[in-house]
């Protein structure tokens, strides 16, 4: 049984094949179109999906497209039509993209793929989340929470899953109560992103970078505009937003009244240093307390929802997903004070990771496939390693090659060492946002210039964002302030969980110690033995078995995804050595 999931249309468009239950490949299409966070119909990533699975498009059982798009199509006009004329901008704008390809899906689906009609099929947008974290989790049965900016109707959603694991035919995802639009934790954290000068669906990740720089000094403003019960769901005061009408600004006047006058995009953030005048470090260190107050708002809202389902649940397991579940902060909270033994996130939990999950769905609770399939890491996309060196001969790059692993990891140790940044290319490349050891940037986090230099001179994005540390799973317990059995697991190995340092630990590190906290990634050996084995290599050399880690792209284009990409990014930033599989690349 052959079942390709899509997701395209909003961002972040992808393509999935689920063979028997088993994931068989999945990626994004923005790594192979090149273009960031690419929206349109994920021709490429469906080629590769099929490539991967040797099959073609006939071989297809079902496609699933990850929601329904009438229900969606009838949120929006309902909406559109209550805030008319405000809405007349957005309006007209919604109009024509639904026109133009949105309502045609089932269509543009058939004609690309050459299915007959009843092999078409679509899933609720939250099921289709749901499913994705659930149906690759380890679980029998688990509770399922899922946040996001908005799916049809639906915002938040809260239930259970059922898996059937021993042939006893009970697939099952019962999301139970769900919290409507426009009320929504993802939209409200998303107007703050584009009140702090980000893009939105993309800058998120930067408030959250921003918050540990501030105090939560305005939370009593967030929970003015935002009512919040005791299971976590909230009530939105609508006088303060506008994304119910506007494309561009999501917040009014009212917002900035409350909050003060907004960031302007691409200014520079700073919260301390002489050399800065005192008004342009007080407006700062206001949009830091801002981002801080919106950040610890969202933790506390998601503690709560997820208490709530620990308690009226019983269960002992969490999966959750949607965009809202990449808050790595937020996840260290969860596993550290929500009550549940375990919790799991789909490494691509937002829009992308729908494709995937519709096509879990269909498989296991629609046909009632047994489950056989954990997802165990996240190198799900295509390699090209067989490629590596024709691609060098063609280009006429003089490379060193290493046939023996040991020598090769030994030589970029030394590189290590010695203050070099390296490109990191192997292997299958990663499914969702993170970079996880088979498209990094890696560099040694000892050194405390490294994070400027990363940030300034290879990736030139913000000085104030942080990375990651990326450290055996056995020697996490050395480093962080968190209960052994916390450590391991999938947040950790996903890097989606932040948890703050050992003193002594963070202190020794610096290039990865962002305000006494770590968003780390763990590594065992049988997922990725090469990454696994640099890391104790250069353990063994410095006493410090810790690397800083950061995804292998500029800013403001995708994650590399071939030989190519890699040797352009290569050329076009400070990186000092560009490791393709066993070829090894120095600058002069």
């Amino acid at each position: 049984m052959n079942i390709l999931g899509i997701s395209c249309y909003y961002h972040d468009s992808a393509a999935a094949l689920v063979r028997d239950g088993r994931v068989v490949a999945a990626a994004e299409e923005e790594r192979l179109s090149r273009i960031k966070h690419d929206r349109a119909f994920p021709a490429r990533a469906a080629e590769f999906c099929l490539r991967r699975g040797g099959i073609t498009a006939r071989d297809l059982d079902y496609a699933v497209f990850y929601e329904r798009p009438f229900a969606k199509f009838e949120r929006i006009l309902t909406t559109a039509i209550g805030a008319f004329p405000a809405s007349r901008e957005f309006f007209a704008e919604a109009m024509i993209g639904w026109m133009q390809e949105k309502l045609w899906i089932k269509s543009k689906l058939m004609s690309a793929l050459g299915l007959p009609a009843e092999r078409i099929l679509f899933a609720d947008h939250h099921v289709s989340h749901a499913a994705s974290a659930f149906f690759c989790s380890p679980y029998r049965s688990a509770a399922l929470l899922t946040v996001d900016g908005v799916g049809e109707w639906s915002t938040a959603t809260w239930g259970t899953g059922e898996a059937d694991w021993d042939g006893s035919g009970r697939n099952s995802i019962v999301l139970r109560r769900e919290m409507r639009f426009p009320h929504s934790l993802g939209l409200l954290y998303s107007t703050f992103t584009a009140f702090l000068g980000f893009e939105v669906n993309e800058g998120e990740y930067k408030v959250m970078g921003m918050a540990p720089y501030g105090e939560p000094r305005y939370l009593d403003r967030v929970e003015k505009i935002a009512r919040v019960a005791g299971d976590g769901s909230l009530e939105l005061d609508l006088s303060y937003f506008r994304f119910q009408s506007s494309i561009r600004v999501p917040y009014s006047p009212r917002f900035v009244e409350l909050f003060g006058e907004p960031r302007p995009p691409e200014s520079e953030f700073f919260v301390s240093g002489a050399e800065h005048a005192a008004e342009a470090l007080r407006r700062n260190r206001h949009y830091a307390d801002v981002a801080a107050s919106i950040q610890r708002f969202t933790e506390d809202v998601l503690l709560k929802m997820a208490r709530a389902l620990r308690r009226d649940t019983g269960e002992e397991d969490l999966c959750f997903a949607g965009g809202v579940a990449l808050n790595s902060m937020a996840n260290g909270r969860i596993v550290r004070e929500s009550g549940f033994r375990s919790v799991f996130v789909q490494p691509a939990a937002g829009d992308s990771g729908g494709a995937l999950g519709a096509a879990l769905y269909v498989c296991h609770a629609v046909l009632g496939a047994r489950r056989s399939f954990v997802m165990e890491d996240a190198y799900l996309g295509e390699s090209y390693d067989e490629q590596i060196a024709p691609f060098l001969r063609e280009q006429g790059i003089g490379a060193e090659v290493f046939h023996d692993d040991d020598k090769l990891i030994t030589a970029v140790t030394g590189e290590l060492v010695s203050g070099k940044v390296i490109g990191w290319f192997q292997g299958r490349f990663e499914w969702g946002p993170r970079a996880l050891g088979n498209r990094s940037i890696l560099a040694d986090p000892r050194r405390a210039e490294m994070k400027d230099v990363v940030n300034t001179k290879i990736k030139f994005r913000e000085p104030f964002r942080p990375f990651a540390p990326v450290i055996a799973e056995t020697e996490a317990p050395r480093y962080f302030e968190v209960p052994e059995h916390q450590l391991g697991g999938y947040l950790a190995r996903y890097m989606l969980v932040v948890h703050p340092w050992r003193r002594d630990a963070g202190e020794r590190l610096p290039a990865v110690n962002h305000m006494g906290t770590g968003r780390l990634q763990t590594v065992r050996p049988e997922w990725n033995p090469r990454y696994h084995r640099l890391l104790e290599t250069f353990g063994q050399a410095t006493g410090t078995p810790v690397l800083l880690n950061t995804s292998y792209n500029l800013r403001g284009e995708a994650m590399v995804a071939t030989p190519a990409d890699a040797l352009k990014t290569f050329r076009n930033s400070g990186l000092d050595v560009l490791v393709l599989g066993n070829c090894v690349l120095k600058k002069q």
